[in-house]
C-alpha cells in the first residue's frame, strides 16, 4: 500500500509537469524549429516533421536516462565519511549492462526502420503525374521546362542591390498548381548543384548525365524559398528561385503568358552557353598547356 502511495504521489507532479511542458510549447517548438510554413507545405512534410520532432522527444528522453543513472552512480558510490581510499568498486552489474547493449539497439533498429519507411514514400514515385516539370541549374541560374504544358522559362542569375540583398524582379519563379501530383525532374548543365525548396524539407542532387526524380503534392498555396544546396562556384549564395503555389486557374494564366511570349517547347542542353564557356576555357586551356 506504502508503495502505491509512493508512486502516486511521484507520478502525478511527473505527468502535471510533462502536460505543462508540451502545452507551453510554441508552434515552432511544436514543429522542431523547422523552418515556417514547413508543416503542412507538401503530402510529405507532415510525415518529415512527425519524424524529426518524434527523433529528438526519444533523444531527450534518452539523455534523461543517462543524466539519472550519472547522478545515481556518483551519490550512491561516492566516498563516505570515515573512509580512506577508493569507494567500494563493482566489478559487473548484470542488469545494468544489458540495458546498455539492448536498448541501443533497439533505438537503432528504430530510427532506421522509421527512417526507411518515410523515406521510401518521399522517394516513390508516381505512375501517372499530373504535372511535370523539367528543372535545369546552369552556373548560377535555373531553367524550367513545363513538360505538360509544353512552355519554358530561362533564368538568370540573381541580381543584388546596394545591401547585398536580391532584386525581385530577377529572381527566377517555379510555378506549380495546388493539389497535383507532380514529378520534378532534376538536371544540370555543368557541375553539381542542387535543388532545395525550405519548407519541403527535402532536396536533392542534379549531377551530370544522370536524370534525378523528386515526386510530391503541394497541399498549400503560397511563395516558399527555394536555392541550391550544393558549393558550386563562385556565385553559388546567388542561385536562389521562388516556388509560387497558386490555384488552377492562376497556372493556367501563367502558363498562357509563357506561350503569349513565344517560350514554347522544351529548353535542353543546347541551349546553354555555359557549358560552351566551361568546356570551351578548359579546351582553351589545354590547348595552351600543349
Amino acid at each position: 500500500m506504502r508503495s502505491n502511495r509512493v508512486n502516486k504521489w511521484v507520478a502525478a507532479p511527473v505527468a502535471i509537469g510533462a502536460a505543462l511542458l508540451l502545452a507551453g510549447c510554441t508552434p515552432e517548438q511544436q514543429r522542431g524549429f523547422l523552418p515556417e510554413g514547413s508543416t503542412n507545405a507538401t503530402n510529405h512534410t507532415e510525415g518529415i516533421t512527425a519524424l524529426w520532432v518524434n527523433s529528438w522527444i526519444v533523444l531527450l528522453g534518452v539523455g534523461v536516462i543517462t543524466w539519472g543513472l550519472i547522478i545515481w552512480a556518483t551519490i550512491a558510490y561516492r566516498r563516505r565519511k570515515g573512509q580512506t581510499g577508493l569507494p567500494v568498486q563493482l566489478r559487473y552489474n548484470m542488469p545494468i549492462e544489458t540495458f546498455f547493449t539492448v536498448v541501443p539497439v533497439i533505438l537503432v533498429l528504430g530510427f532506421f526502420a522509421f527512417t526507411a519507411q518515410e523515406q521510401a514514400k518521399i522517394e516513390a514515385r508516381y505512375d501517372n503525374p499530373e504535372n511535370v516539370v523539367e528543372v535545369y541549374g546552369k552556373r548560377w541560374a535555373w531553367d524550367f521546362n513545363y513538360i505538360t504544358d509544353d512552355v519554358h522559362f530561362q533564368g538568370v542569375q540573381v541580381k543584388t542591390d546596394e545591401k547585398g540583398s536580391a532584386l525581385p524582379e530577377t529572381m527566377p519563379v517555379l510555378m506549380l498548381p495546388v493539389d497535383k501530383t507532380t514529378e520534378i525532374r532534376l538536371e544540370t548543365r555543368d557541375v553539381i548543384h542542387s535543388f532545395w525548396v525550405v519548407e519541403y524539407l527535402y532536396k536533392k542532387d542534379m549531377i551530370p548525365g544522370q536524370t534525378n526524380y523528386m515526386s510530391f503534392t503541394p497541399t498549400e498555396t503560397g511563395t516558399f524559398m527555394g536555392k541550391c544546396a550544393e558549393l558550386c562556384g563562385q556565385d553559388h549564395s546567388m542561385m536562389l528561385f521562388e516556388l509560387q503555389v497558386v490555384e488552377q486557374a492562376e497556372y493556367d494564366a501563367y502558363v498562357a503568358s509563357l506561350r503569349a511570349e513565344g517560350n514554347t517547347g522544351r529548353i535542353g542542353d543546347e541551349a546553354n552557353a555555359n557549358i560552351e564557356s566551361f568546356y570551351g576555357d578548359k579546351a582553351q586551356a589545354q590547348n595552351e598547356k600543349k
